[in-house]
């Protein structure tokens, strides 16, 4: 929408444009004073009213834009802080991620030493284990090995005694034999010599009453 100003000169122009030109002359016109007068005092009259109008624009312009201005820089300044708020959020999430791995990987190393410690101790425990048990069993085979020939020893000369025994015994009964086969032909002979038995008179006569 044009201001009145505007209107004004539009009407100014327009009455200039529609006045004659003064005889012999190309530049010059001829004009209503009174009628163009009318017009420039309407323009004065107006000019301050469109001026203080256009000053209040321009001042409500210039506030516009200063709360514009202070709206941008507030939201550049939140929009900074939400930005380096995250940025330091990501430095301490990664510093808790790389601490979190360095102790993951910590407890790793930890729990490997100690498998790998446990591992060389069993073995090192096995490897005693089955020297002990390899020396005790040499031990215990050597003690039966001993054992073993003692107790042959033992039994050679426990059987070479009752065999020596049992010569002795058949060798005797062989000395002994001839004699025996006279005692026993005597023992025969005797016993055919020997008188049958009398009978008694006195029981006889038991008997008979």
């Amino acid at each position: 929408m044009s201001s009145r100003i505007e209107q004004i000169i539009e009407e100014i122009e327009e009455y200039v444009d529609s006045c004659k030109y003064q005889p012999l002359s190309t530049t010059k016109i001829v004009v209503n004073k009174e009628e163009i007068e009318e017009l420039l005092r309407e323009l004065r009259l107006k000019t301050p009213d469109e001026i203080k109008r256009y000053q209040k624009i321009i001042s409500n312009k210039d506030a516009i834009l200063d709360d514009a201005q202070a709206k941008a820089d507030a939201l550049i300044a939140d929009a900074q802080a939400k930005a380096q708020e995250l940025v330091t959020q990501h430095e301490i999430m990664q510093k808790a991620y790389a601490q979190a791995n360095e102790t993951i990987n910590a407890a790793n190393r930890q729990a490997q030493e100690i498998l790998d410690s446990a591992t060389q101790d069993a073995n090192s425990i096995r490897l005693s284990a089955i020297t002990y048990t390899d020396d005790m069993m040499a031990n215990i085979g050597s003690v039966l090995t001993q054992t073993l020939e003692d107790a042959g020893g033992k039994y050679k000369g426990f059987i070479e005694a009752l065999q020596a025994c049992m010569d002795v015994v058949n060798h005797n009964r062989q000395e002994l034999a001839p004699q025996t086969a006279q005692a026993a032909a005597m023992s025969g002979a005797y016993h055919e010599e020997e008188p049958e038995e009398e009978e008694d008179p006195v029981l006889e006569d038991m008997g008979e009453k």
